[in-house]
C-alpha cells in the first residue's frame, strides 16, 4: 500500500486535507500504529476520535476521520461520513487494483485450519497471501486487503458470519473466484434457530462470487448440496482410500496421490480436500499440493499439538466448539495410541434455547471416546453433562470447574498423566483454556 492522502481521498469520494502525504500501512488500534500508517478512527465501543492524537504521536501519517467529529486542520486527514464504511471501500478498491485470485472460505468449523492448507498449497505456486490470524470480520477482510502485498497473485480470505448478511457485505467485498463452505454445524444456533437458516446465511458468500467462479461444498452435506445458486458448484470428500492415523500425523490417498497432514481426525481431512480441490482449480499440481501439506503454518490453537514439560501430549482446540466439532475431535482422541486420555471440555456457547440438550447429548460421544478422566469447565458443563456422566464416572476420574477456577484446573493438569499419555482441550474461546494451555507448556 502506497498512496497520497490525495489518492486515497479521491477512491472515496472525500474531502482530505494536508494531501501531499504517503500512506504505506492502516491501522485501527492506535496502540498499534507503526509510522506511515492511516490510522482509521472507528467508532464502536470506544470512539477511536478520542485516539487520534496518540495515533499521531505513535508515528500515523493520517487519520481517516468522519465529519460528525472536530478535526485540527494542520492534521493530515481524509474525512468521510462512515469511517468502517470506508475502509471497506478502501480495500474493496486495492483488491481490484491488484487483481489476484481469491479463495474465500467460511463455515462452522474448519475454516481457519483450510485457509491455513490452502495458502501453503497456492504458495507452492503462487505468490500468496492469507487473512492474519482471525481477521474475518467487516474490520478484518477490509484490513486484510490492504495489508497483502502487491505482487500477490492470489489471495485465501477467511469470512467469518454470526449474523443474517455479514457474509453477503463479505463476500461482495472480497469478489472471490473459489468459494468453500467447510460444513455446516450448529455454532450461532443461538441467533439463527436451526441448522438450515445457518446454510442459508453460510450460502451467501456466493453473494460476490463471480459468475464463473466455483462453489466447493462438502458431498455428504445436502443443505448445501441440494442448494440453488447461480454459479458452478462442486463437492469435495469423496473418493478417499487408505487411511491412517498416529499420534502426529494422518495419511491418506487422493486421486493416486498419497497425502500426510500433521494433524489428526477425519475432519482435518475434509478440510484438506477442500484446499486440495480449490488447488486443482487454480491448476496446482497434486504433488505440489502434497508436499505443501506436509509442513504449513497452523494459526494457533487450532487442533494444535504441543507437550508439556514432563512430557504429556496436549491436543489444543480451543478457539470455538459446538457438538459437531466435540464428537469429530472426541472420535480422534479415540483412536490415538496412548496407555492413559484425558479430555477437557468447557462451555459451548451461542447455543440459545438448545444449550441445554446440545451439552446433555455429549454424554454419549465422551463415554465412547474411552477417555480416563474428565475435567468439565463452566456452568453449562456442570449443569448439564455432568450429571449424567456421573453414571458412568466416580469421583475420582470427573471433575467440575467454574470458569474463574481455571487456576485450580492447571494446578490438577500439571500433575495429571506420563510421557505418552494425552490431554485434549476443547472449548470455545469465551472460556479461555487457552491460558490453561500455556500455562501447562511453559
Amino acid at each position: 500500500m502506497n498512496y497520497s492522502v490525495k489518492k486515497i481521498g479521491q477512491i472515496l469520494n472525500a474531502t482530505t486535507q494536508i494531501d501531499s502525504k504517503i500512506v504505506t500501512g492502516v491501522s485501527f488500534d492506535s496502540r498499534k500504529v507503526k509510522s506511515g500508517d492511516l490510522f482509521v478512527a472507528l467508532v464502536a465501543e470506544n470512539d477511536g476520535h478520542d485516539y487520534v492524537q496518540q495515533a499521531l504521536t505513535k508515528g500515523a501519517t493520517a487519520v481517516l476521520v468522519d465529519d460528525r467529529h472536530q478535526i485540527d486542520s494542520k492534521i493530515p486527514a481524509i474525512i468521510v461520513s462512515d469511517t468502517l464504511l470506508a475502509l471497506q471501500q478502501l480495500g474493496e478498491y486495492r483488491r481490484h487494483q491488484i487483481n489476484p485470485k481469491v479463495v474465500a472460505i467460511t463455515g462452522s468449523n474448519g475454516k481457519t485450519t483450510t485457509k491455513d492448507m490452502a495458502s501453503a498449497i497456492m504458495g507452492s505456486q503462487y505468490k500468496t497471501f492469507k487473512t492474519p490470524e482471525n481477521f474475518n470480520n467487516e474490520i478484518g477482510v477490509p484490513l486484510t486487503l490492504l495489508t497483502m502485498p502487491d505482487d500477490t497473485e492470489v489471495l485465501v480470505v477467511e469470512l467469518g458470519m454470526d449474523r443474517p448478511g455479514q457474509l453477503t457485505t463479505l463476500s461482495e467485498l472480497v469478489s472471490p473466484d473459489i468459494a468453500i463452505i467447510t460444513m455446516i454445524g450448529e455454532a450461532h444456533i443461538e441467533f439463527f434457530k436451526t441448522r438450515e437458516n445457518i446454510a442459508k446465511a453460510k450460502l451467501e458468500i456466493t453473494k460476490g462470487l463471480k459468475s464463473q467462479g466455483t462453489l466447493l461444498v462438502p458431498y455428504d452435506e445436502p443443505l448445501l448440496t441440494n442448494a440453488q445458486v447461480k454459479q458452478n458448484v462442486q463437492t469435495f470428500g469423496q473418493d478417499i482410500k487408505d487411511i491412517n492415523s498416529s499420534s502426529s500425523k494422518t495419511i491418506f490417498t487422493y486421486q493416486n496421490t498419497r497425502f500426510a497432514i500433521p494433524l489428526l481426525g477425519r475432519y482435518n481431512i475434509m478440510n484438506a480436500l477442500a484446499a486440495i480441490s480449490a488447488g486443482i482449480l487454480l491448476h496446482i499440481e497434486l504433488k505440489n499440493a502434497a508436499e505443501a501439506l506436509q509442513h504449513f503454518d497452523l494459526t494457533k490453537n487450532r487442533t494444535e499439538q504441543l507437550t508439556t514439560s514432563h512430557g504429556v501430549n496436549l491436543i489444543s482446540d480451543v478457539y470455538n466448539s459446538n457438538p459437531t466439532a466435540v464428537a469429530a475431535v472426541l472420535a480422534t482422541l479415540k483412536i490415538i495410541p496412548a496407555i492413559h486420555k484425558y479430555v477437557v471440555l468447557g462451555d459451548m456457547l451461542e447455543l440459545g434455547e438448545q444449550a441445554a440438550s446440545l451439552h446433555a447429548c455429549l454424554a454419549e460421544t465422551v463415554i465412547n471416546a474411552n477417555v480416563d478422566g474428565v475435567y468439565l469447565v463452566g456452568p453449562l458443563m456442570n449443569k448439564y453433562l455432568y450429571p449424567i456422566l456421573q453414571r458412568r464416572f466416580d469421583s475420582a476420574h470427573l471433575h467440575q470447574y467454574e470458569t474463574d477456577q481455571l487456576a485450580e484446573l492447571i494446578k490438577d493438569l500439571q500433575t495429571l498423566g506420563e510421557n505418552g499419555d494425552v490431554i485434549l482441550l476443547k472449548a470455545s474461546h469465551g472460556i479461555h483454556l487457552e491460558n490453561v494451555v500455556n500455562a501447562l507448556v511453559k
